[in-house]
């Protein structure tokens, strides 16, 4: 993975065109209306985002419609998977700490009784 996929997903308009494909395969006059911007907003984030291997297109006829492709999602999500059994890890310390403090408390209101 590299710089440009983060590039690629910081548009918070091709996020509502991926979120609105999630939703399964679609025509750019649907995402238009989905997305709430003009066909050729649409179709300019679309050309992006399937530049970036995000998307695909398939001919239908005069229709093209577009998809999402697995493969990009899944190297994103490996690479968020090693920060996240880091913070996974910190946090269940963390958690461990704050049980730990809480029993050392209830211990001593007990011992004053």
């Amino acid at each position: 993975m590299h710089i440009d996929t983060f590039q690629t997903l910081a548009d918070p308009t091709r996020r509502r065109v991926l979120d609105a494909l999630s939703q399964g395969e679609r025509q750019v006059n649907d995402l238009v209306d989905e997305v709430g911007i003009h066909q050729s907003g649409v179709s300019r984030h679309l050309r992006i985002l399937h530049e970036a291997g995000f998307v695909a297109m398939r001919p239908d006829g005069q229709r093209r419609l577009y998809s999402l492709k697995p493969d990009p999602f899944r190297e994103l999500e490996g690479w968020l998977g090693k920060y996240r059994e880091l913070w996974e890890a910190r946090l269940d310390r963390f958690g461990a700490a704050l049980e730990a403090r809480q029993n050392q408390k209830s211990d001593k209101g007990s011992d004053k009784r």
